[in-house]
Formats: structure tokens, C-alpha cells, sequence
């Protein structure tokens, strides 16, 4: 059964998480980045069409297959997109052996107690159930912490496990995305408060279940070892927040058992105007080095 495939990889192959995810906040930034200015286009529909070839072009590089991709989130409008003729979920897993996720939240509310709770998601039912029926392994969300606040923390971590047991009722696997951000003035601060957060949801899970954590990488190496070894949580997965790639992998080579779930980490150095060999080269030798920290720590 595919389900078994996926959660048999998900739970112990070698090798990182393309995040492939950007939505409507964070696609301009990425185009940008990738070498389409905002006056190339005009409106969400052809934003998004490009962002998708772009995507595209990434997923079906000879690089991205599940021998160190094992897994790519995806933005709704990619999961109910094609590649070569067949809808992206389905591409990934048959053709590349790359399990799929989906990101479901829709943004981030206005900060509060240091914290910027997800907003809400009325739709989120309808949009899990077709999910499923695409195939998708499991799906992703994110809020953010900008301070070392005990109370806006606490709300963080209650959202999420909260909305991670009506995804998991559907039979998805959830990844909770509390980011700290890199600019936080008490950044270590709020890693403590956040684990001791985190181990608390844990221990209210209901029987059997699994959960797993999308964390920004840490100022002390090995400091989420505590979640990495709790047998409710399926992998922790590292997010480059804004590190450059070259920073990013040098601090989760330090976290072992830790692997990583990267963005524009994975694709800063890929532009439009490349021709396929040299976008092919420059995917694969990121996904390369990703691979190698998610995979080669240094030692402790």
C-alpha cells in the first residue's frame, strides 16, 4: 500500500524535505528571487502560473527523485496542478518517489503575546478530504514566535495540535510549524519555552498517534534531542528561516537526528534565465549539499 510506502520513508530514509510552498504572501519574493520582477505579470492567476513552472521545472529535474528528496509540500494550487500530464501529487510519488505534503493554513493573524497564531481555516475539511483523495501523505502549517512569551507561546502550541488532530482524523500526517524567527532578541529563550510547549502537547496526544515538528534550527545543537527521540513524533525536520544555505546546512550538520524541510535555502541559487543544464547542475548540487547535512553530522 502506497500509505505504508510513504510513512516506511517518511519515518526513516535518509535524505531532506523540499518545501515547495510558497503562497500568495511569499510567491512575489520567490519570482523575484528566481529572476521574474513583479512587472512581468499582473494578478494572482498569472503570479501563480509562473510560480508553477517554476516548480515544475524543479520537479522534474533529473536531481529531484526520493533517492534525497524524500518528500516536497506543496501550495494548494501545485497539488491541484499537473507535471508531465499528471496531477503533481501523483507525479511526485509514481514517477520520482518523492512523498507528498500540502500546506493548508492560509497565513499568518496579527502578532499578539509575541506570536502570530495561524488565521483561521473554515475550509480546511473539504480541502483535507481532497487531499486524500490525490494521495497526499501528509500536510504542513505555520505560525510564527517573535519573542520569548510564555503566554503567546502556549497559544501557539495549543493551535497546533489542536488543528494537527482534525488533520490526523483524516487520516493525514500532520507537520507543526511553530518557526521561531532568526531575529528574535531572546531566540534561545523561546526554543526552552517552545520544547517545553511542545513535550507537553506530546503527552496529551491521543494513544497511537504521531505528529511531526517543522523547527527553526537551534542555537545549541541537538536541543529538540528530546522530540527527535519521542517515539509519538514520526521525524523533526529543520526550516532554513531566512539563513542563507551555506549557514543553514552548517547549523543542522550540528543537529543530529534532524534533517531538513528547506525553501529558499533549496532554490537561491536557480534563476529562469539558465539554460537546463545549468539549472539542472545548480539544483543538484543544492539538493547535494542539503542532502549531506540533513544526512552527515559533525560530531557532538
Amino acid at each position: 500500500m502506497a500509505n505504508d510506502k510513504m510513512m516506511a520513508q517518511m519515518s526513516s530514509k535518509d535524505g531532506f524535505i523540499a518545501a515547495l510552498d510558497q503562497s500568495g504572501g511569499s510567491t512575489p519574493g520567490a519570482l523575484r528571487l528566481y529572476g521574474i520582477p513583479d512587472s512581468e505579470y499582473s494578478g494572482d492567476a498569472e503570479m501563480f502560473r509562473l510560480m508553477h513552472e517554476m516548480r515544475v521545472r524543479i520537479m522534474t529535474a533529473p536531481a529531484f527523485t526520493g533517492g534525497k528528496v524524500i518528500a516536497a509540500i506543496l501550495f494548494e494550487r501545485t497539488m491541484d496542478g499537473e507535471a508531465k500530464g499528471k496531477p503533481v501529487p501523483t507525479f511526485l510519488w509514481e514517477d520520482r518517489g518523492v512523498v507528498p505534503f500540502l500546506k493548508v493554513d492560509k497565513g499568518l493573524a496579527a502578532e499578539k503575546d509575541g506570536v502570530q497564531l495561524m488565521k483561521p481555516m473554515p475550509d480546511l475539511d473539504p480541502l483535507l478530504s481532497r487531499a486524500v483523495k490525490l494521495n497526499v501523505f501528509g500536510t504542513k502549517m505555520r505560525s510564527v514566535i517573535n519573542l520569548a512569551s510564555k503566554d503567546g507561546i502556549a497559544a501557539i502550541a495549543k493551535q497546533q495540535f489542536e488543528v494537527g488532530e482534525q488533520i490526523a482524523k483524516h487520516g493525514l500526517m500532520p507537520i507543526l510549524e511553530p518557526e521561531i524567527s532568526i531575529k528574535s532578541p531572546d531566540k534561545a529563550g523561546a526554543e526552552a519555552i517552545l520544547l517545553a510547549a511542545l513535550s507537553k502537547g506530546l503527552d496529551a496526544l491521543p494513544a497511537g498517534r504521531k505528529v511531526m515538528f517543522k523547527l527553526t534550527l537551534p542555537e545549541a545543537p541537538d536541543f529538540y534531542m528530546p522530540l527527535i527521540k519521542d517515539r509519538r513524533v514520526l521525524r523533526v525536520v529543520a526550516l532554513s528561516g531566512g539563513y542563507t544555505r551555506a549557514e543553514a546546512c552548517g547549523r543542522l550538520a550540528a543537529n543530529h537526528g534532524m534533517i531538513a524541510s528547506f525553501s529558499r535555502a533549496l532554490t537561491q541559487d536557480l534563476r529562469r534565465s539558465m539554460s537546463d543544464a545549468e539549472f539542472n547542475k545548480a539544483l543538484a548540487d543544492s539538493i547535494d549539499e542539503i542532502y549531506q547535512a540533513s544526512r552527515l553530522k559533525v560530531a557532538a
